[in-house]
């Protein structure tokens, strides 16, 4: 087995992360396809403050953007 490159073991671990990201926008209640395109551009604490205090997750998504 060939040793990996340290751009292969970056994309795997950039890779995880945003698996990581999707997974926690999900349990927030955000579907799938939007938790998938926004889960590198924003920060799902911000999100999961509004949902944890009452807002609907489409609608603290929409303030989040």
């Amino acid at each position: 087995m060939m040793p990996r490159t340290t751009q292969e073991v970056i994309d795997h671990d950039a890779q995880l992360v945003h698996d990581w990201r999707v997974t926690r926008l999900m349990r927030l209640g955000i579907p799938a396809a939007l938790a998938e395109a926004d889960a590198d551009r924003l920060d799902w604490h911000q999100i999961a403050m509004l949902v944890h205090r009452g807002c609907p997750p489409l609608l603290a998504l929409r303030i989040i953007r």
